[in-house]
């Protein structure tokens, strides 16, 4: 009995020895892997200090004092702007691409826009108009343009160029095929208005491609840019010429739309803006963006990466408005309103010098002698002869055989100064035809004029676009192209409804607009010639 209770002890004992043993063998095995916890955390947490001491990209001071461009997992931490890519990247085959795609957009503009030159006579035998009748075609073309300019360019600073212009081209040319079938005139000028409104949207492609455009090549590029300008007025002039003779009017509005349609397509190869982008936060597409034109012209980006900081106000009319633009808002609003209003005067006064053989020459042709004799009678009906399509098809030629010499100013004087020169040679080219002349020397004077408004106008688009910053470049162009289109407005009503009362007359204005506003480019206080696009204000 007292061996089996010495063995029962025995067995408690050790039993209660081993349990010991177990829970003194789970302590340590949970302090052993709280401390290899504990130590991986550390081990996690020091590369992380490490990387945030070398973030710096001011001092290049890496975490544990060294100085170095790198952080410890290979990221340089050196950066580059938008602008330093544009400038790095330079002039190649997309910027070729880029310049023939959106310069097709200035044909589509031109020939919507010079259509109703070539249009008024027809519409006025047609629907047997007055004069006023024929100016206020014209006028609601420019009312819708105004009134969509704004939107436009705010709609293309919070949203993006590419869409704004992508969707003025869709509209254009949906409301440019709707007014091939306009019953009456009242359609005719509610529909034209429409296109109008689109071609505010086709405008802002000037911004789109202004902002991939290196600083050093944009006083050569953007001049050239009139010549497709230029093509458009030709186009639509050789259309009128061909078709409206044989098909009607409304045939050649139809034929015109190729261009528009064939743009549709093409667009798709234009990208976003990668300025638009980083404004916008998107930093990731507009990286992709650079990287695709680095490519196309065989060259590489910067060092580093794209860093820019997002701006929430874009699209703010105040920094228009504000102390550092309201000098430079308030004189372009009235240098647009003065190129429009001249440019289309010219256009819409040529027109009806030839259609009305207003014209004092001292050698009329037997076209312009019958059309002597019916101004005493009311005619509606008094079309275009080959001549007059030549004399414009001549004028037109005009917009470009001074682009080189538009391009010298551009370089030596600055914009502010080419503005304000050619402003004062168009006041006194305008004077001019009131001479009597033969038909050779009113021609060789309105190609010299065409000339110098056109020029006028191209350097008041360079100087709009680079003189706003990113946030506001849209918004900026929207304002400036709407108050161009009050001067539309109005030429109309003085070129061909006050042009049949008085030549001098209806003439002296524009040459009085060109030398007040030749003075305002004169105090224009910031000249862009040389310097880099704003990104912000």
């Amino acid at each position: 009995m007292i061996r089996c209770s010495r063995q029962k002890l025995r067995s408690r004992m050790w039993s209660a020895r081993r349990t010991d043993y177990c829970e003194m063998g789970d302590l340590m095995k949970t302090q052993l892997v709280s401390a290899i916890q504990l130590q991986e955390v550390e081990l996690q947490e020091k590369p992380a200090d490490k990387q945030q001491g070398s973030k710096d990209p001011h001092d290049g001071v890496s975490g544990d004092g060294d100085e170095d461009d790198e952080d410890d997992d290979g990221f340089s931490t050196e950066t580059f702007s938008v602008e330093e890519a544009v400038e790095t990247i330079g002039f190649g085959r997309f910027h070729i691409l880029l310049f023939c795609i959106m310069g097709s957009a200035n044909i589509v503009e031109a020939m919507e826009i010079m259509l109703l030159a070539v249009v008024s006579p027809e519409i006025r035998c047609e629907w047997q108009l007055q004069d006023w009748q024929v100016a206020l075609v014209s006028t609601m073309v420019f009312l819708g343009f105004m009134l969509c300019g704004v939107l436009s360019g705010y709609l293309a600073d919070r949203y993006g160029r590419w869409k704004v212009v992508f969707g003025g081209f869709v509209w254009s040319a949906y409301f440019s095929l709707l007014t091939s079938f306009a019953p009456s005139y009242g359609w005719f000028i509610f529909l034209r208005s429409m296109v109008g409104c689109g071609v505010a949207g086709v405008s802002q492609g000037f911004v789109l491609k202004t902002e991939f455009i290196p600083a050093r090549y944009r006083p050569v590029l953007l001049p050239l840019a009139t010549i497709f300008w230029m093509l458009g007025s030709m186009l639509i002039i050789i259309l009128g010429m061909l078709v409206v003779p044989t098909l009607g009017w409304r045939w050649m509005i139809r034929l015109s739309l190729t261009p528009s349609i064939i743009l549709i397509f093409l667009f798709k190869f234009i990208p976003e803006s990668a300025r638009y982008n980083v404004s916008a936060g998107n930093v990731s597409a507009a990286l992709e963006t650079l990287q695709r034109i680095a490519k196309m012209n065989r060259t590489s980006l910067p060092p580093g990466r794209l860093e820019e900081p997002m701006v929430q106000q874009r699209g703010n009319w105040r920094i228009i408005l504000g102390s550092s633009f309201r000098t430079t808002s308030l004189l372009l609003w009235f240098s647009w309103f003065v190129a429009s209003f001249t440019y289309y005067g010219l256009v819409l006064s040529s027109s009806e010098l030839l259609e009305k053989n207003l014209l004092c020459v001292t050698d009329p042709d037997r076209d312009h002698l019958v059309k002597h004799q019916n101004q005493d009678g009311l005619c509606h009906c008094i079309s275009f002869q080959l001549k007059d399509y030549q004399t414009l098809l001549i004028s037109s030629l005009g917009e470009v055989a001074l682009i080189p010499l538009n391009i010298c100013l551009l370089n030596v004087l600055g914009r502010k100064m080419c503005m304000t020169l050619l402003q004062l040679g168009a006041a006194i080219v305008f004077m001019l035809l009131n001479i009597c002349t033969t038909m050779f020397g009113f021609t060789a004077l309105l190609f010299l004029l065409r000339s110098l408004v056109a020029m006028n106008f191209n350097v008041v688009y360079i100087y709009t676009a680079e003189v706003y910053p990113t946030v506001a470049r849209s918004l900026g162009m929207g304002f400036c192209t709407s108050f161009s289109r009050i001067g539309g407005m109005i030429a109309p009503f003085i070129a061909q409804v006050l042009m049949s009362q008085s030549v001098i007359l209806a003439l002296s204005p524009f040459a009085v607009a060109c030398v007040i506003c030749a003075l305002g480019n004169f105090l224009l206080p910031i000249e862009t010639r040389g310097r880099a696009l704003l990104q912000g204000s």
